[in-house]
């Protein structure tokens, strides 16, 4: 008789591993899907650096390099287990409606949830209550065994055996040789990519196979918990046959092997039970206990002998004297706490060093600051939970005290947005145990400038290197000791200029995957386009946003001037003058101005550009320079001569910074030499050249050396010198930019090229308009043009051909310079398909009947839009007045066809204005509803029912239920409570 009884429901841990098995099995059906168009595709809309891009090409196969791109979707949050809604959302952007239909069906196939499309819909979706089919699905295939093709009946045997304990179909082996054909390395790739554990099964042939290697590198690529097995008695660290370390040495150079080659039976045995239950811990089940020994059984005691008596009194036995208890000694004190104290002692004195010569101005040099007599809190945001963008208090909430919070954080900003002022800022305050800063508790506190460690191999040497002086008596065993042990924080600054960044095993970055000194709390500090690969969502991301109008206002009372009438007339040009204001969000361009603005250099008022503005900032440094540097040995002449002829210079830095290293740092002997000697001293004396001290490491048994290099002050004026010989360049029609550059990281470089001269920057803009990921270069670079010619209108049409994306937490000069590019193609009379506001919508100016954004820009009426789509936050609820605003903004796009709203909740409207006649009206409030507005009223797509008032009740109740955790419902409740 069958039994009616039910199954146990799952545990918690059981559907986490029941999502995790079907999400691993989804990634590989999705690579299958993907072909590399729409792999470089994907990639150029989600930002992927070209280095990364070129991995994806290079690939063995097509199949391994989708599960490659795959693989970097998940880590930068692309996909996830529950939503793989920006995805889908890209897919369909790109137009690739089917592939994003088959990728839907492929998820709620392996994970049997619901995706969810962040424009049609919002992450509140339920998952569907689908029971799986397939209960082995979760520990088939879970092991994947490579090996040597001599060795196979080796590898069958462990496989043999594992299977034994852990379950017949739990390992996954190819019993083919890979070179029959492309379609079994595919096969290969797939298995390895469902499989949670690799075992990389190591025998004398296995280290010279380069199909062997391949598969450890893929294992590694792919993030596989690998567990390398010794079949034979081979060398550890792995050697190749000629005695050169395997290039699986360094993969495997911080793990732990498991022995399987013991011609002794019982020694065999302990063997695989020791590689069982390690298997068993990564695959999450439990594994077997260590036997504890019967405890030695205490014997009785033997009762002491009954004397006989003679009925007399036995004499007493005399007690002995007590022993004198010795004085207690006193603990010796560890000899680690005169070192440690010692360590930070020295940490101190050169954190001072750092934190106590900051130049506002570079060739005022008479005027040095400490950190904290000049650092203002910028503007920050932290990414949560649901990939959005939250405002943070203070630098103080960096790392939560919450338990569970991550102890990894990556700080991004763009250029000049004060990331290293705010990492000197947190130096002073552990220096100087500033109360209430978080940066003053931990015991050791370490800041090493990236761009220094060329060449350094450990974060101890690096220390004892640059942050220790020459005759420190601390050796590097001490300093390794010393960081193993201790509450240690650590702040990596300028990551992007890091030289070694592109060694994917640099020590940076064995520090951040938690391969080493796994207790260090990190803080890592980049430009928003070059932010470390593979860091996982269990890294906290935040980015600087730059100066308000008060902090702009607090930095010149505190530093430049505490004058009211000064104060007013310094800060009155940025509010008369919009360009000035956007670019004086950033805070080394809002410091400048208001130096330059108080010392009387120049009007500024009548900025326009980026470029103006740096123009007008390199002329007043050499001006400054004619001034002051002007004397018996060097004439005015001379000086102008040096500053109008700088070809060399525009060269060297070009050069560096298409370089794939992108090495921004000279030797001050070969710099003098390309330069000249009269020409190096001005350039050094105005501040736009920086000399520093930086070791050369030697050869193995030499001593490390001292050298002077030299770098620009900041990247920025790099940009700018390099910006000439850019435009010398694309004098050649021929002229192609460099493969290896990234666009985005380079964009004043383009920027500058494009203000400094006419007919070289619209040579820039058809090349940038050319590459595949051009267009944000493109529409940066537009507006620095005073006159578009033909060939620019032809690019800028091409552009907003397509949909224009203004997004609300895009770069600060792309917003703005987006807006200038459509009001531009507006007044040319150009059609611009669609513009998409993405959370960026916050309300309509009723007077100027403008779209205000978040950042407080407005979008213009543009009259050749054709379609305008608004996708606000999750759980919006749009107002009459401002759905009353965007009809009347609409009415002056005399070209608009389509209107579209998404996932917002729009208010009840009894009737609608006729000049929605004659354009498609499109709601999108929830998970396949859509309401299209048809003779007055809103009409469902699928069942062409109308919406009543009672069913739009409805609707709101259900719309509020979905969204209630989100900011805006959660907003609205405490409004009315």
């Amino acid at each position: 008789m069958a039994s009616n009884a039910k199954p146990p429901p799952e545990s918690p841990k059981q559907r986490e591993e029941s999502v995790s098995s079907g999400f691993r099995h989804f990634k590989v059906a999705l690579s299958t899907v993907l072909t590399m168009e729409i792999i470089m595709q994907l990639a150029n809309i989600f930002g992927y650096p070209k280095g990364l891009i070129d991995d994806f090409h290079r690939a063995d196969s097509m199949i391994i390099g989708a599960l490659k791109m795959v693989n970097t979707m998940e880590e930068r949050g692309q996909i996830a287990p529950h939503d793989i809604s920006q995805l889908l959302d890209s897919l369909k952007e790109i137009g690739n409606l089917g592939t994003a239909s088959k990728v839907q069906e492929l998820f709620l196939e392996h994970t049997d949830r619901a995706a969810t499309d962040p424009v049609d819909t919002d992450p509140a979706a339920q998952p569907l209550n689908v029971t799986k089919s397939d209960s082995e699905k979760e520990t088939k295939n879970q092991i994947f065994i490579s090996f040597s093709f001599k060795a196979l009946d080796k590898a069958e045997y462990l496989k043999k055996k594992i299977e034994e304990s852990l379950g017949l179909g739990t390992c996954w082996i190819c019993k083919e040789r890979v070179e029959v054909g492309q379609g079994i390395r595919d096969e290969i790739a797939k298995a390895m990519g469902l499989a949670k554990v690799v075992i990389c099964a190591i025998s004398k042939e296995y280290t010279n196979s380069i199909e062997c290697q391949r598969e450890v590198n893929l294992a590694s690529e792919l993030k596989k918990t690998l567990i390398p097995v010794l079949l034979d008695d081979v060398q550890w660290p792995l050697m190749k046959s000629d005695g050169v370390p395997s290039g699986m040495a360094y993969i495997f150079a911080d793990m732990l092997y498991q022995k399987f080659f013991s011609e002794n039976s019982a020694d065999r045995e302990v063997d695989l039970d020791g590689l069982i239950n390690t298997l068993k811990g990564k695959l999450g089940s439990q594994p077997d206990p260590v036997p504890t020994p019967d405890p030695v059984p205490t014997p009785d005691p033997v009762p002491p002998l009954k004397p006989e008596s003679d009925g007399s009194q036995p004499d007493p036995v005399p007690t002995p004297d007590p022993v004198p208890t010795p004085d207690p000694v006193p603990p010796l004190k560890p000899e680690s706490d005169d070192t440690m104290s010692t360590f930070i002692r020295e940490l101190k004195k050169t954190g001072c060093a750092l934190y106590d010569k900051i130049q506002p101005i570079p060739y005022i040099k008479e005027k040095m600051y400490s950190v904290g007599k000049v650092f203002i809190e910028v503007g920050m945001e932290r990414r949560d939970e649901h990939d959005s963008w939250k405002t943070l208090g203070s630098y103080h909430d960096i790392f939560p005290v919450e338990k569970g919070n991550p102890r990894i954080q990556v700080i991004e900003g763009e250029p000049g947005y004060g990331k290293s002022t705010l990492a000197l800022q947190m130096v002073y305050d552990w220096c100087n145990k500033v109360s209430g800063s978080p940066f003053s508790g931990p015991d050791i506190l370490i800041c090493l400038n990236l761009r220094q460690l060329k060449g350094i191999t450990s974060i101890a040497q690096a220390i004892k290197q640059f942050l220790l002086p020459l005759d420190s008596k601390l050796e590097l065993l001490d300093v390794e000791h010393l960081i193993s042990k201790n509450n240690i924080w650590v702040i990596f600054d300028a990551y992007d200029e890091y030289p070694d960044q592109h060694n994917r095993n640099n020590f940076v970055m064995q520090m951040l995957k938690g391969k080493i000194l796994d207790h260090v709390n990190i803080l890592l500090t980049t430009r928003s386009s070059c932010i470390p690969p593979g860091l996982g969502a269990l890294t906290g991301r935040l980015r600087l946003t730059g100066f308000d109008d008060a902090a702009r206002e607090q930095y010149v009372r505190k530093v430049v001037t505490g004058d009211d009438e000064a104060v007013k007339k310094i800060l009155e040009q940025l509010n008369i003058n919009p360009t000035l204001g956007v670019l004086c969000q950033a805070p080394l361009f809002s410091v400048m101005y208001a130096h330059l603005t108080h010392n009387k250099d120049g009007m500024l008022h009548e900025i326009s550009s980026v470029t103006e503005f740096f123009g007008h900032m390199i002329s007043c440094f050499l001006s400054h320079a004619q001034n002051k540097l002007s004397g018996a040995d060097e004439s005015p002449e001379n000086l102008q001569t040096h500053a109008d002829t700088h070809a060399a210079l525009d060269k060297l830095a070009f050069e560096a910074l298409t370089s794939k290293m992108q090495r921004l740092v000279w030797d001050r002997t070969f710099f003098v030499g390309k330069l000249g000697k009269d020409f190096y001293k001005l350039y050094v004396g105005v501040g736009i050249l920086v000399e520093e001290e930086e070791i050369d490491i030697p050869a193995p048994g030499k001593l490390p050396q001292h050298k002077t290099v030299v770098r620009f002050y900041h990247k920025l004026f790099s940009e700018w010198y390099a910006a000439y010989h850019l435009i010398e360049c694309v004098k050649s029609r021929s002229y192609i930019l460099p493969e290896n550059i990234n666009l985005y990281d380079l964009k004043f470089l383009f920027m500058f090229a494009c203000g400094l001269d006419q007919p070289g920057g619209s040579q820039v803009i058809k090349l940038l308009g050319e590459r595949a990921e051009g267009a944000e270069s493109v529409v940066l670079c537009t507006p620095q043009l005073k006159e578009w010619s033909h060939d620019i209108q032809t690019t800028v049409r091409g552009i907003v051909s397509r949909p224009v994306r203004i997004g609300r937490y895009r770069s600060r000069l792309l917003q703005p310079s987006t807006i200038q590019l459509l009001e531009l193609a507006s007044q040319h009379k150009i059609p611009i398909s669609e513009v998409r506001l993405l959370k960026s919508f916050s309300s309509v100016d009723p007077d100027s009947l403008s779209l205000v954004l978040h950042s407080g820009l407005c979008l213009p009426s543009l009259s050749t839009l054709q379609e305008l789509v608004i996708v606000t936050e999750p759980g919006r609820e749009v107002t009459v007045d401002e759905w009353t605003g965007i009809l009347n903004y609409t009415k002056r796009c005399q070209l608009l066809k389509s209107l579209q709203f998404r996932r917002c909740l729009l208010p009840w409207m009894d009737s609608f204005p006729t000049s929605l006649d004659n354009v498609e009206v499109v709601w999108a409030p929830l998970i396949g509803i859509h309401y299209y507005l048809r003779s007055g009223r809103w009409q469902n797509e699928r069942s062409g029912e109308i919406l009543t008032r009672g069913a739009y009740d409805d609707l709101v109740t259900r719309f509020r239920e979905l969204h209630r955790n989100f900011p805006w419902q959660r907003q609205r409740r405490a409004e009315r409570e």
